[in-house]
């Protein structure tokens, strides 16, 4: 038997041991994805705890939690309307086990501040689902003279700036569909924005601001007590809570549906596909259950359940459908 030269010999161990390290680093991706998860999940918020975003976040986060077998976390960052949260998350590694809630200012902070918000909502992310939507109510004070949406619209048209509505801050749900609402009824409207839904709420009520879009959450109690009435309700259909509020389809604006506010989980770019879909199914299996479904409804919130695919197409329109009202509207941030 011929025995190897020595030198020949380390080579070989060499060359054999590089090539077990480069095995072993091209298995840790398919490794990590098949034992997925194997440690806590962290789900970033980008508001403050006890919010319907954050208390939505820890109910669904519950049941992932049991579906995955790894505790769910909900971390709360809140502050520059989520985008603290945001870019944090962005900067996060793409395994799966940091996930942000996102909301409606996902795609809308960079189109109102582009020169100091530079993510792309898109690009720099991976949608795995959505799933929900948080329908508005126009609503004015119980003894309002409007007493139809066309009341107010007529009014509006009359002179510019003669009715007035309520925000919670520029750039908001509630700013931009009444901006969305300025435009289809092609009228120009006061626009006074408040630090918070609460304050701009009380105002309603009181008389001295005219009308604002407002969640569906909590307005029931105005309502019954007499301080609120609903004029219409931004859903596709008539909501089963408000069967007597038409929608404003009904009334002759339709979309408003399209604007609502999405509820949903996105990660860092680059995280692999087959653990996207491993949590997107911890999710639809979550959706699914009927004390899930009565805790979202309420909050305010309509399932609605989008894939990683699906949800990736719905965002990138979303986007669209608001660079074109901010422009056109020529609505600035603070």
């Amino acid at each position: 038997m011929t025995r190897q030269h020595p030198i020949r010999r380390r080579i070989l161990r060499r060359a054999a041991l590089c090539a077990s390290m480069l095995l072993g680093i091209a298995l840790l991706p398919a490794q990590a994805q098949s034992d997925f998860p194997n440690k806590p999940i962290h789900l970033v918020v980008g508001y403050s705890a006890g919010g319907p975003t954050d208390v939505l976040a820890r109910v669904l986060g519950q049941e992932i939690a049991i579906a995955l077998g790894q505790p769910v976390v909900v971390d709360n960052k809140p502050g520059v309307n989520g985008n603290i949260a945001t870019e944090f998350v962005q900067r996060a590694a793409p395994d799966g086990y940091t996930l942000l809630v996102n909301t409606l200012s996902h795609n809308v902070n960079p189109l109102l501040q582009p020169e100091r918000i530079k993510y792309d909502p898109i690009k720099d992310f991976a949608p795995i689902a959505q799933v929900a939507v948080l329908p508005q109510l126009i609503v004015v004070a119980d003894d309002s003279p409007y007493k139809t949406l066309g009341d107010l619209v007529k009014k509006a048209q009359s002179k510019p700036e003669a009715v007035s509505y309520g925000t919670a801050g520029i750039g908001g749900s509630a700013h931009l569909a009444a901006a969305l609402l300025e435009q289809r009824t092609r009228t120009r409207m006061n626009h006074i924005p408040f630090k918070g839904n609460g304050p701009a709420l009380t105002e309603v009520m009181s008389g001295r601001v005219d009308f604002m879009f407002f969640p569906m959450i909590g307005v029931a109690d105005y309502v019954t007590s007499g301080r609120l009435r609903i004029l219409a309700a931004t859903t596709a259909q008539r909501h089963p809570d408000y069967p007597n509020v038409p929608t404003t389809a009904e009334l002759g604006y339709p979309g408003f549906e399209d604007y609502a506010q999405p509820i949903g989980f996105i990660a860092p770019a680059g995280m692999p596909a087959p653990i996207a879909t491993k949590i997107d199914k911890a999710i639809a299996a979550a959706l699914a259950q009927p004390g899930t479904q009565a805790r979202l409804k309420s909050l305010g919130a309509d399932v609605k359940h989008r894939g990683p695919t699906e949800y990736r197409e719905w965002l990138t329109q979303d986007r669209e459908r608001w660079a074109q009202l901010i422009r056109s509207a020529n609505i600035k941030a603070e």
